[in-house]
């Protein structure tokens, strides 16, 4: 049975100096592992040094095994248990070195006086025969301050005013670019923003979102009001061999897009940060045309196969399991096992940004997979979260 206190009560920095026993069964012999360490229980116990966890998950999986507790060395040792050393591991004698942690800018400019930027660039991103507008766009930040990491916010304010005749007020967008910005300049920032559009209720008249639709119907050159950068929830652990696990629908691509363009994309621009992980991407959409950024994003599964990995859940044209339509939340429960086994590993984190209606089927779905091991998922979950491990933005 899991445990889990042995992999989700400590908090990441106490693991540093530390060795991990991992129990894995489904393992046999002529696999690559020592013939040695398999039981006739057909149980293997691997001792993993901290600095090698993410690849000895990957290696076992590869293998076919699959791991049912993940326990500090020293916590074992102290009662008596028994634990085998894998001898293809590294010995362990060094922990990783730590890196300094870069302070995270916030509120370097407010409503009261705000960023003037420019619109450099925009673009439609959804495709013919997709639904609704959405646009790529990118503002100048030359001449200001504005210094941002990804996962972060900033704010934007429209200009005119109210019904009632107040300045309008501003609306909030994750940023969709890593710090160096799309043209890896250092200059500027980038949104992902989809026209609100719809019918009201009472009326039917068609409302269209003030804030969004000004955006969107943007023209390079044109002057932009920009507050921020805010957040502090979303940003990307320092550590380069983490797992990233990231759950978007529409729109919520945005953070997804900065992380990955960081992790793959930015090469000699940041040479402080070479990520070895596992990303894994699931994002919903109603349409093939509305993927956004989808060369792009397809183009990376192809050149970082054993990095990156993308499914997505096209809830118009796809078919879940019972027959009705794939959400996000079907697609997570067709690999909720997997993802439960990733999160296992102390460094892994997930991010959920987009609807909020995806959190209960998201839950569910990785309250089975916990249940399989006799664990309570909402308590577990809630240890990620003090962990920092959960990461939520959902709207």
């Amino acid at each position: 049975m899991y445990n889990p206190s042995a992999a989700g009560s400590a908090s990441s920095t106490e693991y540093n100096n530390r060795s991990f026993l991992y129990e894995v069964v489904g393992l046999k012999s002529g696999n690559g592992i020592n013939n040695d360490l398999v039981r006739k229980s057909g149980t293997t116990w691997i001792t993993v040094p901290y600095n090698r966890m993410n690849q000895e998950l990957q290696r076992i999986t590869r293998l076919g095994g699959q791991i049912i507790s993940i326990k500090p060395l020293n916590q074992v040792s102290a009662t008596g248990a028994e634990t085998i050393e894998n001898k293809s591991q590294e010995p362990v004698n060094k922990a990783p070195k730590a890196k300094v942690k870069a302070k995270v800018p916030v509120n370097t400019y407010r409503p009261k006086n705000p960023f003037i930027g420019k619109c450099t660039e925009i673009y439609d991103l959804v495709g013919e025969g997709g639904i609704g507008t959405c646009r790529h766009m990118t503002f100048d930040l030359s001449g200001g301050d504005l210094k941002y990491v990804e996962g972060q916010s900033i704010g934007i304010i429209p200009p005119g005013t109210d019904d009632k005749g107040n300045n309008h007020k501003l609306r909030l967008y994750s940023i969709a670019s890593t710090r160096h910005g799309d043209n890896l300049e250092d200059k500027t920032v980038s949104l992902c923003v989809r026209k609100l559009e719809y019918n009201h209720p009472e009326t039917g008249e068609k409302v269209e979102g003030v804030c969004s639709t000004y955006l969107c119907n943007l023209q390079p050159g044109d002057d932009v009001a920009i507050t921020g950068p805010v957040g502090k929830e979303m940003l990307l652990p320092d550590d380069e061999d983490t797992n990233i696990i990231m759950i978007a629908t529409g729109t919520g691509i945005a953070p997804f897009r900065a992380y990955l363009w960081r992790m793959f994309k930015e090469g000699d621009k940041n040479p402080d940060y070479n990520f070895k992980g596992l990303a894994w991407l699931f994002f919903g959409i109603p349409t093939t045309p509305n993927i956004l950024y989808q060369e792009e994003l397809e183009k990376l599964t192809q050149e970082y196969p054993e990095n990156f990995r993308m499914d997505y859940a096209i809830s118009r044209e796809q078919k879940n399991s019972e027959g009705g339509k794939m959400y996000i939340q079907h697609r997570i429960s067709e690999h909720a096992d997997k993802l439960w086994e990733l999160m296992q590993n102390p460094k892994t984190h997930t991010y959920i940004c987009g609807l909020k209606g995806m959190e209960g089927g998201i839950d569910e779905a990785l309250s089975a997979a916990a249940a399989k091991h006799d664990v309570d998922w909402i308590p577990y979950r809630k240890q990620m979260k003090k962990e920092h491990r959960w990461h939520v933005e959902t709207y």
